[in-house]
């Protein structure tokens, strides 16, 4: 569909009627919500001792470039099998990614006022996971464990392309069910063709998410100089003592609606989607790791004119905020250059970035920028971006739209609902922005 006919205003816009997540230090929405507000880091770090009694080669632990930090969930190893119909073997021989966004959407769809035994109408599932690495370290080592009869089981509860059709089988769902990948901007990418399932009345609801857990959960990881990790354990996006990130687990769905549906039938609405896109960089770049400038704009304007949004309504944007040297100025070079086109005002919109609290959980990064900055609009308020104390040399905020929030700020309203961006970019170059409006007053 092309942006003209997007941007006519009898487009749906879509409610987010339900939300759930674990992520590092909280094992549900209340507990990041409050983690958010409070500036606390999240990120776990390991002894020595620690490592080694986990099973790390003491050699590893010992070299003075692996850093021992990681943003954990913990626990993974708990499920209720016999809840989704599943004998504990069975589960035992499950990813624990699959395990998280089972037990997320069945979540979702409490937080949403539904019982997943009896969903209303047809509900769809789009999400992604991070590379399987339980199946390299744990299934593979214990082949012998796996009887034939149970080889194709584990076969299905380990395989990417599982996750979703998993999810409707074990709660009965009869919408959509798609496996979307695109690395860091996946969770976000399938909440856009979630909502374009919507649009299209393919499903009357959606789920739609990402999960990445990797395992081992407690490990560390070598720094490289010049590469992207943190060499302490720390990450600072847009700060000029950025050197990289720490890697983090975590998990989140959101259940979405249409508007008029949610509106009609009484729903709890925590935020609006005005709109989302999806592009990519293509070639006109340093390499295909490297992002593009002129790629990330094209897609933020893109959900602007859909939108029919101008550029200074908005208050806030949730930045993919990597703490990288290069990626973090390309980024806010980008977002500038979407802005530019509408406005020449400096410093009006606040930028974040959730990075710094629990790390880039990869295919699952989107995903928890969105329920942040939903939650933003929920209660108001705009938590502080850890870490940032000088700006990227690189990035010329002065100049921008653009400024660092660095404390527990109320969002105060300008005469109209309140707006936030959200962007996710992907290792390749896919992008996916959103705009979020804050959910409409019931009088």
């Amino acid at each position: 569909m092309s942006v003209d006919k997007w941007g006519t205003d009898d487009v749906e816009s879509i409610a987010i009627i339900g939300m759930a997540g674990r992520f590092p230090g909280a094992r549900n929405i209340a507990d990041f919500w409050r983690n958010l507000c409070e500036g606390v880091e999240s990120i776990s770090f390991f002894s020595d001792e620690e490592l080694i009694k986990l099973g790390i080669d003491p050699a590893l632990v010992h070299k003075p470039n692996y850093i021992k930090a990681r943003g954990v969930l913990g626990d993974i190893e708990l499920f209720d099998a016999p809840l989704f119909g599943l004998h504990p073997r069975e589960a035992a021989l499950m990813d624990p990614q699959h395990r998280l966004f089972l037990e997320c959407a069945w979540e979702a769809f409490e937080n949403a006022g539904y019982s997943p035994d009896t969903p209303k109408g047809r509900v769809g599932v789009f999400a992604g996971e991070s590379m399987n690495t339980y199946l390299l370290t744990n299934v593979y080592a214990h082949l012998d464990l796996v009887q034939s009869a149970e080889s194709l089981q584990a076969a299905i509860g380990n395989d990417k392309d599982s996750l979703t059709t998993e999810v409707a089988y074990r709660l009965n769902l009869t919408g959509p069910a798609v496996t979307i990948q695109s690395s860091s901007s996946t969770s976000l990418v399938a909440v856009h063709y979630a909502c374009q399932s919507l649009l299209s009345y393919e499903c009357d609801m959606a789920l739609a998410g990402g999960v990445s857990v990797h395992i081992p959960e407690k490990t560390g990881y070598l720094y490289h100089e010049g590469g992207t990790t943190s060499p302490d354990g720390h990450c600072r996006a847009f700060d000029a003592r950025a050197e990289g990130f720490v890697a983090g687990h975590g998990a989140g769905v959101v259940m979405l609606k249409r508007l008029t549906d949610a509106l009609a039938e009484g729903d709890t609405i925590h935020a609006v989607i005005k709109v989302s896109a999806v592009n990519n960089d293509g070639a006109v770049k340093v390499s295909y790791m490297a992002p593009s400038v002129d790629g990330q704009a094209r897609a933020i304007a893109m959900a602007q004119a859909i939108a029919r949004v101008e550029p200074d309504r908005i208050g806030y944007v949730e930045a993919h905020g990597t703490g990288t040297l290069v990626g973090d100025p390309i980024e806010i070079a980008a977002l500038t250059q979407a802005f530019r086109a509408h406005t020449d005002t400096k410093g009006f919109c606040a930028i974040g970035s959730i990075k710094p609290n629990i790390g880039p959980l990869d295919a699952a990064s989107g995903i928890a920028g969105l329920i942040k900055a939903v939650l933003m609009l929920k209660h108001k308020l705009i938590p502080p971006t850890l870490h940032f104390e000088r700006a990227n040399p690189n990035i010329d905020f002065a100049n921008s739209p653009f400024y660092v929030n660095t404390r527990l700020t109320p969002w105060e309203k300008n005469g109209t609902p309140r707006l936030a961006g959200v962007s996710s970019f992907g290792m390749g170059g896919t992008t996916a922005p959103v705009v979020l409006e804050a959910a409409p007053v019931r009088l």
